[in-house]
């Protein structure tokens, strides 16, 4: 790396000549993340207006550049890690993010909730004390007054402010669940989105082994097929498999993306719009 060369190519960023500045872009975008740090500090420094502005907007294309990489690494490498799809959408936004202090936070969650389970429950008991331990004990809750906001969609400020959205707190709560080895996993519910207790020793009474549902925006509130039928039917909606049954981690990505992609069309960050949906496609 030639530190000099990256100073030197950061001074020539205001340059009048759009030619010249196109090449210096062009040449900083290609030295990557290396280059992030010097052009900090250089807009710390800056004065110029366009200077500063044009620094900004190269860290973010950098910075963005770097998240759609990881995307499609994760996506690539068949989604497996849920919590990890989650935090490359997290860095969107926060690309600083300390991934290893929300990982902390949802093992500490896991820890308290471990401590407690003394005994080998019934599959409702187990529910009943992740509830205790998530709604009582850490305070989460659904962000029922300001649904729309974006950051309802971020993780470490759903961690940070213990208020999200459906699909956020559902997120936490299966990701701790499945650490712990019980198994429940998200279904992706039009307009809604729930959590499936799965048990295989019910896949011929019930259809795809879900032995009952959870409604993690509210409170781990428990309920069965019947519920998600007059749901559908309130919606005008036929039934189909995908409704009743787990969906992918990439279909849960997925769902996030739209809802910031949502929230943010309401706010008119229509920058924030086309990143957001350059991102769901990579997810296909």
């Amino acid at each position: 790396m030639n530190e000099t060369e990256i100073k030197s190519l950061i001074q020539l960023l205001d340059d009048p000549d759009r030619e010249i500045f196109e090449h210096v872009h062009d040449k900083l975008l290609s030295y990557g993340p290396i280059a992030v740090e010097y052009l900090e500090s250089a807009w710390e420094q800056a004065f110029d207006p366009v200077q500063q502005e044009r620094i900004a907007n190269l860290v973010h294309e950098i910075q963005f550049s770097l998240v759609k990489n990881e995307l499609e690494l994760w996506h690539q490498g068949g989604s497996f890690d849920l919590l990890r799809g989650v935090l490359i959408i997290n860095k969107y936004q926060y690309p600083d993010l300390d991934e290893q202090k929300i990982i902390n936070q949802i093992e500490a969650i896991k820890r308290d909730i471990w401590m407690q389970m003394m005994f080998e429950g019934s599959p409702s008991d187990q529910v009943k004390l992740i509830n205790h331990v998530l709604y009582n004990i850490h305070g989460f809750s659904g962000n029922t007054t300001n649904h729309q906001n974006p950051q309802n969609s971020y993780l470490n400020q759903v961690l940070e402010t213990k208020k999200g959205n459906q699909i956020s707190l559902a997120i936490i709560y299966s990701v701790i669940a499945q650490k712990l080895d019980i198994p429940i996993y998200g279904v992706n519910l039009p307009q809604y989105f729930i959590l499936a207790y799965m048990d295989e020793a019910y896949k011929n009474e019930y259809e795809g082994g879900v032995l009952f549902y959870i409604n993690a925006f509210n409170k781990g509130f428990i309920f069965g097929r019947r519920d998600v039928d007059s749901f559908l039917k309130q919606l005008n909606l036929k039934v189909e498999k995908q409704y009743y049954e787990p969906c992918s981690n990439d279909d849960i990505v997925r769902r996030v993306l739209r809802n910031l992609i949502s929230s943010y069309e309401q706010l008119g960050s229509m920058d924030k719009v086309r990143e957001l949906t350059e991102l769901l496609g990579i997810l296909g």
